[in-house]
Protein backbone atom coordinates (compact mmCIF):
# COMPACT_ATOMS: atom_id res chain seq x y z
CA UNK A 1 0.00 0.00 0.00
CA UNK A 2 1.62 3.21 -0.59
CA UNK A 3 -1.01 5.40 2.04
CA UNK A 4 1.18 7.67 3.77
CA UNK A 5 2.58 6.07 7.48
CA UNK A 6 3.97 7.98 10.50
CA UNK A 7 7.37 7.30 9.23
CA UNK A 8 6.74 9.18 5.84
CA UNK A 9 5.03 11.85 8.15
CA UNK A 10 8.19 12.05 10.18
CA UNK A 11 10.50 11.91 6.85
CA UNK A 12 8.51 15.18 5.57
CA UNK A 13 9.13 17.13 8.97
CA UNK A 14 12.76 15.71 8.77
CA UNK A 15 13.26 17.04 5.17
CA UNK A 16 12.25 20.73 6.75
CA UNK A 17 14.86 20.45 9.16
CA UNK A 18 17.51 19.14 6.56
CA UNK A 19 16.53 22.45 3.97
CA UNK A 20 17.47 24.82 7.15
CA UNK A 21 13.48 25.91 7.37
CA UNK A 22 13.50 25.01 10.87
CA UNK A 23 15.63 26.68 12.80
CA UNK A 24 15.54 29.63 9.74
CA UNK A 25 11.75 30.17 11.04
CA UNK A 26 13.24 30.81 14.43
CA UNK A 27 15.53 33.60 13.33
CA UNK A 28 13.15 35.36 11.47
CA UNK A 29 10.40 34.88 13.26
CA UNK A 30 8.18 33.42 10.30
CA UNK A 31 5.59 31.79 11.33
CA UNK A 32 5.03 28.91 9.61
CA UNK A 33 3.20 26.40 12.25
CA UNK A 34 0.28 25.05 11.69
CA UNK A 35 2.30 23.10 8.99
CA UNK A 36 0.01 20.51 6.91
CA UNK A 37 1.66 17.76 6.26
CA UNK A 38 1.00 15.49 3.07
CA UNK A 39 -1.24 12.74 3.56
CA UNK A 40 -2.12 9.89 0.91
CA UNK A 41 -4.48 7.66 2.17
CA UNK A 42 -6.86 4.71 0.52
CA UNK A 43 -9.66 5.97 -2.23
CA UNK A 44 -12.86 5.46 -1.82
CA UNK A 45 -13.06 1.88 -3.38
CA UNK A 46 -10.19 0.57 -1.27
CA UNK A 47 -11.96 1.80 1.95
CA UNK A 48 -15.11 0.26 0.39
CA UNK A 49 -12.99 -3.38 -0.36
CA UNK A 50 -10.24 -3.37 2.08
CA UNK A 51 -11.94 -1.87 5.24
CA UNK A 52 -9.56 -3.74 7.76
CA UNK A 53 -6.77 -2.92 6.09
CA UNK A 54 -8.19 0.99 6.74
CA UNK A 55 -8.99 0.51 10.15
CA UNK A 56 -5.33 -0.72 10.87
CA UNK A 57 -3.94 1.84 8.88
CA UNK A 58 -6.21 4.73 11.11
CA UNK A 59 -4.76 3.11 14.25
CA UNK A 60 -1.65 3.05 12.93
CA UNK A 61 -1.86 6.98 11.79
CA UNK A 62 -3.47 7.75 15.47
CA UNK A 63 0.67 6.66 17.02
CA UNK A 64 1.78 9.46 15.38
CA UNK A 65 3.40 11.45 18.13
CA UNK A 66 3.28 15.58 17.99
CA UNK A 67 0.36 15.48 15.27
CA UNK A 68 -3.07 16.82 14.98
CA UNK A 69 -5.25 14.91 12.48
CA UNK A 70 -8.60 16.36 11.41
CA UNK A 71 -10.63 13.29 10.07
CA UNK A 72 -13.92 13.79 7.92
CA UNK A 73 -16.94 11.16 7.88
CA UNK A 74 -17.13 8.17 5.53
CA UNK A 75 -20.08 5.80 5.79
CA UNK A 76 -19.79 2.13 4.85
CA UNK A 77 -22.31 0.14 3.36
CA UNK A 78 -22.03 -2.44 5.93
CA UNK A 79 -20.32 -1.23 9.11
CA UNK A 80 -22.13 2.45 8.59
CA UNK A 81 -20.67 5.80 9.63
CA UNK A 82 -16.89 6.19 10.54
CA UNK A 83 -14.00 9.42 10.76
CA UNK A 84 -11.28 8.73 8.25
CA UNK A 85 -7.99 10.97 8.34
CA UNK A 86 -8.28 13.78 6.06
CA UNK A 87 -5.23 15.92 6.82
CA UNK A 88 -2.71 16.01 9.15
CA UNK A 89 -0.78 19.39 11.14
CA UNK A 90 2.35 20.11 12.68
CA UNK A 91 1.04 22.75 15.04
CA UNK A 92 4.43 24.57 16.55
CA UNK A 93 8.27 24.62 15.93
CA UNK A 94 8.54 22.94 19.25
CA UNK A 95 6.60 19.87 17.96
CA UNK A 96 8.16 19.38 15.08
CA UNK A 97 11.93 19.56 17.06
CA UNK A 98 10.54 17.35 19.70
CA UNK A 99 9.45 14.72 16.70
CA UNK A 100 12.50 14.68 14.94
CA UNK A 101 14.66 14.71 18.05
CA UNK A 102 16.16 18.17 17.68
CA UNK A 103 14.99 20.10 20.44
CA UNK A 104 18.62 20.05 22.10
CA UNK A 105 19.77 21.33 18.63
CA UNK A 106 16.82 23.99 18.55
CA UNK A 107 17.90 25.16 22.49
CA UNK A 108 21.25 25.77 21.07
CA UNK A 109 20.43 28.03 18.30
CA UNK A 110 18.09 29.59 20.23
CA UNK A 111 21.23 30.83 22.83
CA UNK A 112 23.21 31.90 19.28
CA UNK A 113 20.71 33.89 18.31
CA UNK A 114 20.35 35.63 21.84
CA UNK A 115 23.67 36.06 21.89
CA UNK A 116 24.09 37.61 18.33
CA UNK A 117 21.21 39.62 18.55
CA UNK A 118 22.46 41.36 22.03
CA UNK A 119 25.84 41.63 20.78
CA UNK A 120 26.05 41.87 16.75
CA UNK A 121 21.65 42.02 15.37
CA UNK A 122 23.52 42.40 11.80
CA UNK A 123 23.75 38.43 11.92
CA UNK A 124 20.49 37.50 12.97
CA UNK A 125 20.12 37.32 9.02
CA UNK A 126 22.98 35.29 8.81
CA UNK A 127 21.96 33.07 11.28
CA UNK A 128 18.85 32.40 9.31
CA UNK A 129 20.70 31.73 6.05
CA UNK A 130 23.44 29.74 7.27
CA UNK A 131 21.18 28.13 9.76
CA UNK A 132 22.49 23.90 9.64
CA UNK A 133 26.37 25.77 9.58
CA UNK A 134 25.90 27.79 12.15
CA UNK A 135 24.38 25.48 14.82
CA UNK A 136 27.70 23.25 14.04
CA UNK A 137 29.60 26.21 15.17
CA UNK A 138 27.63 26.67 18.54
CA UNK A 139 30.62 25.32 20.36
CA UNK A 140 32.46 28.72 18.59
CA UNK A 141 29.99 31.07 18.61
CA UNK A 142 31.03 33.13 22.08
CA UNK A 143 34.71 33.52 20.64
CA UNK A 144 33.67 34.01 16.78
CA UNK A 145 31.78 37.03 17.71
CA UNK A 146 34.42 38.54 19.80
CA UNK A 147 36.29 38.23 17.12
CA UNK A 148 33.93 40.43 15.48
CA UNK A 149 33.77 43.00 18.06
CA UNK A 150 37.70 43.14 18.17
CA UNK A 151 37.83 43.79 14.46
CA UNK A 152 34.69 46.58 14.46
CA UNK A 153 37.23 48.26 17.37
CA UNK A 154 40.24 47.82 15.88
CA UNK A 155 39.48 47.86 11.79
CA UNK A 156 42.81 47.42 9.20
CA UNK A 157 44.96 46.30 12.71
CA UNK A 158 48.34 46.31 10.58
CA UNK A 159 49.19 43.49 13.01
CA UNK A 160 50.01 39.71 12.55
CA UNK A 161 47.06 37.32 13.15
CA UNK A 162 49.88 35.83 16.20
CA UNK A 163 49.15 39.96 18.37
CA UNK A 164 45.36 40.01 18.10
CA UNK A 165 44.85 39.75 22.20
CA UNK A 166 41.29 37.81 22.22
CA UNK A 167 40.84 35.76 25.09
CA UNK A 168 40.51 32.37 24.59
CA UNK A 169 41.42 33.32 20.91
CA UNK A 170 44.69 32.86 19.20
CA UNK A 171 45.79 32.68 15.47
CA UNK A 172 45.13 28.95 14.62
CA UNK A 173 41.40 29.37 16.09
CA UNK A 174 41.45 32.40 13.26
CA UNK A 175 43.37 31.05 10.30
CA UNK A 176 40.49 27.66 11.48
CA UNK A 177 37.50 30.05 11.12
CA UNK A 178 38.91 32.13 8.47
CA UNK A 179 35.83 30.70 5.74
CA UNK A 180 32.63 31.76 8.69
CA UNK A 181 34.48 34.79 9.50
CA UNK A 182 35.02 36.54 6.30
CA UNK A 183 30.96 35.83 5.83
CA UNK A 184 30.53 37.53 9.66
CA UNK A 185 32.96 39.79 8.63
CA UNK A 186 31.68 40.84 5.74
CA UNK A 187 28.00 41.48 7.24
CA UNK A 188 29.36 43.67 9.99
CA UNK A 189 32.47 45.88 9.38
CA UNK A 190 32.12 48.99 7.55
CA UNK A 191 33.23 48.83 4.04
CA UNK A 192 36.46 51.15 4.25
CA UNK A 193 37.52 48.71 6.00
CA UNK A 194 37.74 45.61 3.83
CA UNK A 195 39.77 45.10 0.94
CA UNK A 196 37.17 44.03 -1.72
CA UNK A 197 39.78 42.76 -4.04
CA UNK A 198 41.35 40.13 -1.86
CA UNK A 199 39.38 37.07 -1.99
CA UNK A 200 39.36 33.81 -0.98
CA UNK A 201 40.60 32.55 2.77
CA UNK A 202 44.25 32.68 1.31
CA UNK A 203 44.03 37.02 1.33
CA UNK A 204 42.24 36.63 4.92
CA UNK A 205 45.12 39.14 6.37
CA UNK A 206 45.56 41.03 2.74
CA UNK A 207 41.27 41.58 2.92
CA UNK A 208 41.55 42.61 6.81
CA UNK A 209 44.14 44.65 7.24
CA UNK A 210 46.57 42.19 8.71
CA UNK A 211 50.22 41.99 7.68
CA UNK A 212 51.03 38.31 6.19
CA UNK A 213 54.09 36.17 6.65
CA UNK A 214 56.22 37.64 3.23
CA UNK A 215 56.09 35.72 0.54
CA UNK A 216 60.05 34.50 -0.37
CA UNK A 217 61.62 34.35 -3.49
CA UNK A 218 63.97 31.76 -4.19
CA UNK A 219 67.39 32.44 -6.66
CA UNK A 220 70.37 31.05 -7.64
CA UNK A 221 73.30 32.96 -8.38
CA UNK A 222 74.65 31.62 -12.13
CA UNK A 223 77.62 34.14 -12.15
CA UNK A 224 80.44 34.05 -9.46
CA UNK A 225 81.31 37.48 -10.71
CA UNK A 226 77.84 39.09 -8.96
CA UNK A 227 78.51 40.70 -6.22
CA UNK A 228 75.38 39.81 -3.90
CA UNK A 229 77.70 37.80 -1.18
CA UNK A 230 81.19 38.33 -2.42
CA UNK A 231 83.15 35.30 -2.06
CA UNK A 232 80.46 32.55 -1.77
CA UNK A 233 80.36 30.59 -4.88
CA UNK A 234 76.96 29.34 -6.71
CA UNK A 235 75.06 31.22 -3.96
CA UNK A 236 71.16 29.36 -3.30
CA UNK A 237 69.47 32.65 -1.64
CA UNK A 238 66.06 33.00 -0.71
CA UNK A 239 64.77 36.41 0.21
CA UNK A 240 61.25 38.40 0.95
CA UNK A 241 59.87 40.11 -1.59
CA UNK A 242 60.92 43.50 -1.04
CA UNK A 243 64.46 42.62 -0.27
CA UNK A 244 64.45 40.89 -4.02
CA UNK A 245 62.59 44.34 -4.60
CA UNK A 246 65.77 46.24 -3.96
CA UNK A 247 68.51 43.76 -4.85
CA UNK A 248 71.22 46.48 -6.60
CA UNK A 249 73.14 43.40 -8.46
CA UNK A 250 74.13 43.75 -12.14
CA UNK A 251 72.06 41.52 -13.27
CA UNK A 252 71.41 41.25 -17.04
CA UNK A 253 69.40 37.95 -17.61
CA UNK A 254 66.96 36.29 -15.68
CA UNK A 255 65.88 32.83 -15.56
CA UNK A 256 62.63 31.12 -13.90
CA UNK A 257 62.08 27.49 -14.08
CA UNK A 258 58.93 25.64 -11.80
CA UNK A 259 61.29 22.63 -10.84
CA UNK A 260 63.38 22.68 -8.13
CA UNK A 261 65.97 20.00 -10.16
CA UNK A 262 66.11 22.17 -12.60
CA UNK A 263 66.67 24.97 -10.73
CA UNK A 264 69.31 23.62 -8.55
CA UNK A 265 71.57 21.99 -12.12
CA UNK A 266 70.96 25.33 -13.73
CA UNK A 267 74.14 25.63 -15.41
CA UNK A 268 76.64 28.82 -14.92
CA UNK A 269 75.35 32.03 -17.25
CA UNK A 270 78.00 35.32 -17.39
CA UNK A 271 75.13 37.51 -15.59
CA UNK A 272 72.85 35.62 -14.77
CA UNK A 273 70.88 34.15 -11.85
CA UNK A 274 67.87 31.52 -11.88
CA UNK A 275 64.63 31.89 -10.07
CA UNK A 276 62.31 28.69 -8.54
CA UNK A 277 59.44 29.75 -9.53
CA UNK A 278 57.32 27.19 -7.14
CA UNK A 279 55.75 28.41 -3.84
CA UNK A 280 54.30 32.02 -4.64
CA UNK A 281 52.37 33.60 -7.57
CA UNK A 282 53.82 36.02 -9.85
CA UNK A 283 52.69 38.93 -7.72
CA UNK A 284 55.44 38.42 -5.52
CA UNK A 285 57.86 39.74 -8.50
CA UNK A 286 55.95 42.62 -9.51
CA UNK A 287 57.94 45.27 -7.44
CA UNK A 288 61.34 44.40 -8.66
CA UNK A 289 61.32 46.82 -11.08
CA UNK A 290 65.21 45.75 -11.95
CA UNK A 291 63.27 42.83 -13.68
CA UNK A 292 62.24 45.07 -16.42
CA UNK A 293 65.81 45.74 -17.70
CA UNK A 294 66.54 42.26 -17.42
CA UNK A 295 66.09 39.54 -20.31
CA UNK A 296 63.88 37.54 -18.74
CA UNK A 297 63.14 33.56 -19.74
CA UNK A 298 60.59 31.35 -18.36
CA UNK A 299 60.80 27.42 -18.56
CA UNK A 300 57.87 25.30 -17.76
CA UNK A 301 56.20 22.23 -18.70
CA UNK A 302 55.69 21.47 -22.77
CA UNK A 303 51.63 21.85 -21.95
CA UNK A 304 48.37 23.72 -21.75
CA UNK A 305 49.11 24.68 -17.66
CA UNK A 306 52.64 25.37 -18.48
CA UNK A 307 51.87 27.84 -21.65
CA UNK A 308 49.26 29.74 -19.06
CA UNK A 309 51.48 30.08 -16.75
CA UNK A 310 53.79 31.91 -19.13
CA UNK A 311 50.39 34.06 -20.41
CA UNK A 312 49.75 34.89 -16.55
CA UNK A 313 54.10 36.09 -16.23
CA UNK A 314 53.47 38.52 -19.06
CA UNK A 315 50.42 40.27 -17.78
CA UNK A 316 53.26 41.46 -15.15
CA UNK A 317 56.57 41.14 -17.44
CA UNK A 318 55.44 41.38 -21.05
CA UNK A 319 59.13 40.85 -22.37
CA UNK A 320 59.39 37.71 -20.67
CA UNK A 321 60.36 34.73 -23.53
CA UNK A 322 59.83 31.23 -23.29
CA UNK A 323 62.83 29.09 -22.61
CA UNK A 324 62.73 25.17 -24.30
CA UNK A 325 58.55 25.63 -24.71
CA UNK A 326 58.72 25.08 -28.40
CA UNK A 327 57.98 22.46 -30.69
CA UNK A 328 61.52 21.41 -31.23
CA UNK A 329 61.67 20.38 -28.09
CA UNK A 330 59.00 18.35 -27.42
CA UNK A 331 59.33 16.15 -30.79
CA UNK A 332 62.76 15.17 -29.33
CA UNK A 333 61.91 13.61 -26.22
CA UNK A 334 58.73 12.06 -27.54
CA UNK A 335 59.90 9.09 -25.60
CA UNK A 336 59.29 10.84 -22.09
CA UNK A 337 55.62 12.21 -23.47
CA UNK A 338 53.60 11.80 -20.63
CA UNK A 339 49.45 12.80 -20.35
CA UNK A 340 48.43 16.33 -18.87
CA UNK A 341 45.69 15.56 -16.01
CA UNK A 342 43.25 18.06 -17.20
CA UNK A 343 43.57 20.97 -19.70
CA UNK A 344 43.42 24.27 -20.35
CA UNK A 345 40.60 25.25 -22.93
CA UNK A 346 40.01 29.23 -22.89
CA UNK A 347 42.20 30.98 -25.21
CA UNK A 348 45.71 32.95 -23.66
CA UNK A 349 46.27 35.96 -25.48
CA UNK A 350 49.96 36.51 -24.49
CA UNK A 351 51.36 33.91 -26.47
CA UNK A 352 53.25 34.61 -29.41
CA UNK A 353 52.57 33.00 -32.81
CA UNK A 354 54.54 30.38 -32.86
CA UNK A 355 53.73 29.33 -28.95
CA UNK A 356 50.20 29.98 -29.82
CA UNK A 357 50.30 27.41 -32.53
CA UNK A 358 51.85 24.84 -30.18
CA UNK A 359 49.24 25.66 -27.82
CA UNK A 360 46.59 24.62 -29.75
CA UNK A 361 48.23 21.70 -31.09
CA UNK A 362 48.28 20.58 -27.40
CA UNK A 363 44.42 22.22 -26.39
CA UNK A 364 43.23 20.65 -29.63
CA UNK A 365 44.96 16.63 -29.03
CA UNK A 366 46.31 17.14 -32.29
CA UNK A 367 49.24 15.37 -32.07
CA UNK A 368 48.11 12.91 -28.87
CA UNK A 369 45.79 13.39 -26.14
CA UNK A 370 46.59 14.96 -23.33
CA UNK A 371 50.01 15.60 -24.19
CA UNK A 372 52.72 16.80 -21.58
CA UNK A 373 56.26 17.18 -21.86
CA UNK A 374 57.49 18.09 -17.86
CA UNK A 375 60.49 20.26 -17.98
CA UNK A 376 62.81 17.89 -16.29
CA UNK A 377 62.82 15.27 -18.77
CA UNK A 378 64.37 17.39 -21.40
CA UNK A 379 67.91 16.24 -21.90
CA UNK A 380 71.14 18.32 -20.19
CA UNK A 381 72.66 18.14 -23.52
CA UNK A 382 69.60 19.58 -24.74
CA UNK A 383 69.49 22.30 -21.86
CA UNK A 384 73.10 23.39 -22.57
CA UNK A 385 72.67 23.53 -26.57
CA UNK A 386 69.70 25.64 -25.81
CA UNK A 387 71.60 28.13 -23.68
CA UNK A 388 74.32 28.15 -26.21
CA UNK A 389 71.92 29.23 -28.90
CA UNK A 390 70.12 32.14 -26.87
CA UNK A 391 73.79 33.54 -25.46
CA UNK A 392 75.63 33.51 -28.97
Amino acid sequence: MSWTRPNDLRAQVQKQWDRGELLAALATGEEIFPRRLVLKGPTSSEMTNRFDDVRTWIAELRTAPRCRIEMREFTHRVFGSNAVPQTVWIDSLDNAFAWIGKTREATRFRAMLDLAQKRQPALSDWLAKRSLWALELADQWERLLNIVTWMQNHPRPGIYLRQVDIPGVHSKFIEAYRGVLVELLNLTLAPEAIEMACTGTAQFAARYGFRDKPSRIRFRVLDDKLAVLPGIPQLDIALDAPSFAALSVSVQRVFITENETNFLAFPAVEGSIVIFGAGYGWDALADAQWLRRCTVHYWGDIDTHGLAILDRLRSRFGHVESFLMDRATLMAHEASWGQEDSQVLHDLPRLNATERALFDDLRDNRIRKDLRLEQEMVGFGWVESALSSILG
